[in-house]
């Protein structure tokens, strides 16, 4: 059993939050945003949270007027990507496309960064002073 325990010890859970501004968010919505932000955390386990927040434009003038916006947590950094549409579904496609962009870039930094870390160390035994 010792070997369970420690398995689900390692284990991280990622929390996905949804709220709304101006709409009731329904069960089917929420679904598909989780479903949505998942495939997102899938690329990337380091993810320690999401956050979207849906709202709508109330003004009829206004023709994309349904707003999705996300805050991800990723170790110390913080990605906040947000889209306008005509649909709450077509917003939460194109933001969930845009932070999965933006996860990517972060994941593709921080690998490039080790490996240039690791490349730039020196030793410096043999050096007198």
């Amino acid at each position: 059993m010792p070997e369970l325990t420690s398995a689900l010890e390692t284990e991280k859970i990622m929390h996905i939050h949804v709220n709304g501004r101006n709409i009731e968010i329904t069960d089917a919505i929420k679904a598909y945003v989780k479903e949505k932000a998942s495939k997102v955390a899938a690329h990337y386990e380091q993810i320690d949270s999401i956050d979207a927040v849906l709202s709508v434009i109330k003004n009829p003038s206004v023709t994309e007027s349904h707003v999705a916006e996300i805050i991800c947590k990723i170790g110390g950094e913080t990605i906040t990507v947000e889209e306008k549409a005509e649909s709450m579904y077509a917003s939460i496609d194109l933001v969930c496309d845009k932070l999965n962009r933006q996860v990517k870039k972060l994941k593709e930094k921080g690998l490039s960064k080790a490996k240039t870390e690791s490349i730039r160390t020196t030793t410096t035994a043999g050096i007198e002073e």
